[in-house]
């Protein structure tokens, strides 16, 4: 039995600026925190760093026409910040505002529509220099960042996303410091929060005027379904805490203007300082949600664990990704209803979603099985969905390239396409033929 999308339904891939550009030293772009986080020796695995990644910033129209050849309809992609301003405010680099042009009107007459995110977590190091995300100013470079960006696109782009996975910027750059910036402090991160939201609501006027009428605004957060890993209170409990640290904390201001009160009074003293107006501004009515889905949690009490008392469980007898991450195509499903019933976005895209798995180039060809059941499962589960009434649009997968995993440099392969990254050939795997035939078909068999 085949199933069947929506007339109109947007198939896509995504990918973001640090993980596949290059030309870290080129045409006039600054140095981003990644940069900096990356050539610290011990950030990233074999001191990988993305200086030349997929190099990209030459190789746009071989890529272009790779994403053309397999009929995808939108492209998802990111905008370096420090490519456009290389000292974070002020000055413009034309320079780099031209790639973006030349890119947009590369996709535009393939014939595939541009989905653009502002910040895909490269700030400008300049920035961070005095203080990043959690210094309230942020808010007003963005904003800035942003005009300048949608003055010179927003007549071509129509589809924009403000932020990726805020919860990743402030929590694994300024608490668990394993992405850039690499900080270690649990206050910081929490305005650090904070600020990303208002940069959000604050962005999203500047958007719709330098549109040109057409112009459809959203944000992408990472999001998960937690389970508790018993039935017992204190396990339910935590599972509730652990929702509050990862869906709640942004879903609630974004949607209902509020931050989740069982959540604060859990951060204390780590709460975030809020001025008055912010939170209107945080929840300035948005087009579209990007739900980013990888794998579900599965937590257990611990009131040995600072603050959220919770403890990660991985399920026997489960499969799991490369990234040591559980494949549960059934908490995609549960996660869209969930979204479409506590918070009713007008209209939601999967805008990540994807597996890791040892790749191998045999005989000139990649056959990643797995990542196509991956892909056939949770694209059921969207089906699904769609069929009980979410209003799901489209789906992106994560990602078009292999790339520059962050912390995890290239050793982990996302991509339906493979990379070599010593000679940059491109290898169309098996899973990108099979995404291809969905695509044509608007539907999986």
């Amino acid at each position: 039995m085949a199933i069947i999308f929506p007339k109109g339904f947007v198939w896509g891939a995504a990918t973001a600026s640090y993980q596949i550009e290059g030309a870290a030293n080129e045409d006039g772009r600054g140095e981003s925190i990644w940069d900096r986080f990356s050539h610290t020796p011990g950030n990233v695995l074999n001191g990988d760093t993305g200086d030349v990644a997929d190099d990209h910033y030459h190789r746009w129209p071989q890529d272009v026409a790779l994403m053309q050849s397999l009929g995808l309809k939108a492209y998802r992609f990111s905008i370096a910040w420090p490519r456009i301003i290389p000292d974070g405010i002020g000055a413009v680099n034309d320079a780099g505002l031209d790639f973006y042009d030349r890119l947009v009107d590369g996709l535009l007459a393939a014939g595939i529509e541009p989905f653009v995110t502002l910040y895909h977590w490269d700030l400008p190091q300049v920035l961070q220099d005095r203080g990043g995300w959690p210094n309230r100013d942020s808010a007003a470079w963005f904003a800035d960042y942003t005009a300048v960006v949608s003055r010179r696109l927003g007549d071509r782009v129509h589809n924009w996303i403000t932020l990726n996975e805020p919860w990743v910027s402030a929590f694994l750059g300024y608490m668990m410091g394993v992405h850039a910036p690499g900080i270690r402090d649990p206050k910081a991160a929490m305005q650090a929060a904070h600020h990303l939201l208002l940069a959000h609501g604050q962005a999203v006027s500047i958007l719709r005027r330098n549109g040109n009428g057409a112009t459809r605004v959203g944000i992408t957060l990472n999001l998960t379904w937690v389970d508790p890993a018993s039935d017992r209170p204190e396990d339910v409990e935590a599972a509730r805490r652990q929702d509050g640290f990862a869906n709640r904390l942004f879903l609630d201001p974004v949607f209902k203007g509020s931050y989740p009160a069982d959540f604060m009074e859990l951060c204390g003293d780590l709460a975030p300082q809020v001025e008055e107006g912010d939170l209107q501004q945080i929840a300035a009515p948005l087009d579209f949600l990007g739900v980013n889905y990888y794998t579900r949690s599965v937590v257990a009490d611990d009131p040995n664990v600072p603050m959220l008392r919770t403890r990660s469980i991985q399920p026997e007898g489960a499969e799991y990704t490369e990234m040591g991450w559980e494949v549960y195509p059934e908490g995609l499903y549960r996660l869209l209803r969930r979204l479409h019933e506590d918070y009713g976005p007008g209209a939601i895209y999967i805008t990540e979603n994807g597996a890791a798995f040892a790749d191998r180039v045999e005989s000139g060809r990649v056959h990643d099985e797995r990542r196509i059941a991956y892909l056939r499962e949770h694209l059921t589960s969207c089906w699904r969905a769609i069929q009980e009434g979410v209003p799901l649009r489209g789906y992106f997968v994560w990602s078009l390239l292999d790339n520059f995993e962050w912390g995890y440099g290239y050793s982990k392969r996302f991509g339906i396409v493979y990379v070599d990254y010593g000679t940059q050939e491109r290898i169309p795997k098996d899973s990108a033929f099979f995404y291809r035939d969905v695509i044509a078909a608007n539907g999986v068999a």
